[in-house]
C-alpha cells in the first residue's frame, strides 16, 4: 500500500502538513477522550439509500439483502449487496471523468484529498437563483474577509442548495428521468473562469460543492468539469452540511470508494472543527 509522509506532505506546502497531520491525528482519537486537537468532527456526507438523488439518466442506489438473520451454527448474520452508478449521492469526481489524461479515481494522490479546507458562502445570493453562479467577484470578496486561499486548499462551495435534498424536483430543477431530463435540470455552479482562477492562481487541492455538478444544471458543454479536469483537480458533488462549518480554519478528509480505473464513486467527506 503506497504511504505518503507528513515530510512529503510538507515538501508541497506546510499548511497541508500540517492540515493533514492534525486531521489524521484528531480524527483516530475522536471519541477517546481528549485528543491532540481537541474539536468536533462534521459528516458532511449524504446517506446512501431510496432517496439518494442521482443524475436523471444515471441508475439509483439499491441495496438487496443476502442474509439477515440467524444461522445454522446459531449465530447472527447480516450481509447486503448494492448497486449504484458512480456519479450519484455525496461523490467524488476523479479527472479522468472529463479529461483523457486524468487521473482515474484510484490514481488520485491521497495527500489531494485531505488538507486544510475554506468554505466560499453564497447561499445569500444563490439560495433561491437556479441560474447562479459562484465567480471570481465571490472568490476575491471571500478573501477579502479571510486572507487569501492557501495553496493546495480544498474548497468547499455553499450555494445554499443542499437544503433542498433529497427533494429532487427542488434539488435538480425537475423529477423527471431519462436522458430528457437533463434539459430541465436547474441548479447553481461554478463559473468555469472561476475554476480556471482556482487550479491555476491558487493551486487547490480540490472544491466540493452543495449541488449535483460543479457545472449549472442548465450546462450543456460542462466546462468547469474541463477546466477542472485538465488540471488534476478532483470533485466533489452532493456534499452535505456545510452551513455547520465557518468559513476556514478546519480540515477535510474525503476519502472515495478505491475504485480500479473509475471516473468517479462514493464519497465520506468529514470535517474537523478544533476549538477556539
Amino acid at each position: 500500500m503506497a504511504r505518503t509522509s507528513l515530510r512529503t506532505l510538507a515538501g508541497r506546502s506546510g499548511r497541508i502538513a500540517a492540515g493533514a497531520g492534525c486531521a489524521a491525528l484528531a480524527l483516530a482519537c475522536a471519541g477517546r477522550g481528549a485528543g491532540p486537537l481537541d474539536g468536533r468532527v462534521e459528516d458532511l456526507t449524504h446517506a446512501f439509500d431510496a432517496s439518494t438523488v442521482y443524475w436523471p439518466g444515471g441508475e439509483g442506489f439499491s441495496l438487496g439483502v443476502l442474509h439477515d438473520g440467524p444461522t445454522p451454527g446459531g449465530y447472527h448474520y447480516r450481509a447486503n449487496r448494492f448497486c449504484a452508478a458512480e456519479h450519484g449521492g455525496t461523490h467524488l469526481d476523479a479527472p479522468s471523468h472529463f479529461a483523457v489524461e486524468g487521473w482515474n479515481l484510484d490514481a488520485i494522490p491521497v495527500e489531494r484529498l485531505v488538507g486544510p479546507g475554506v468554505v466560499v458562502d453564497v447561499a445569500a445570493r444563490c439560495g433561491e437563483d437556479s441560474e447562479c453562479l459562484v465567480s471570481v467577484a465571490d472568490l476575491a470578496g471571500f478573501e477579502a474577509r479571510r486572507g487569501r486561499i492557501p495553496e493546495s486548499a480544498i474548497v468547499l462551495l455553499r450555494t445554499g442548495w443542499g437544503a433542498r435534498w433529497p427533494d429532487r424536483a427542488a434539488y435538480l430543477g425537475t423529477a423527471e428521468r431519462g436522458a430528457s431530463a437533463a434539459a430541465k435540470l436547474r441548479f447553481p455552479g461554478l463559473d468555469p473562469e472561476a475554476a480556471r482562477w482556482l487550479a491555476e492562481e491558487r493551486r487547490i487541492d480540490a472544491v466540493g460543492i452543495d449541488t449535483a455538478s460543479i457545472d449549472p444544471g442548465r450546462s450543456t458543454h460542462f466546462e468547469a468539469h474541463r477546466v477542472l479536469a485538465a488540471h488534476n483537480v478532483p470533485v466533489f458533488e452532493n456534499v452535505a452540511g456545510l452551513e455547520r462549518l465557518p468559513e476556514a480554519g478546519f480540515f477535510v478528509a474525503a476519502l472515495p470508494m478505491k475504485i480500479g480505473g473509475g471516473s468517479g464513486g462514493p464519497l465520506r467527506i468529514v470535517a474537523l472543527v478544533p476549538d477556539r
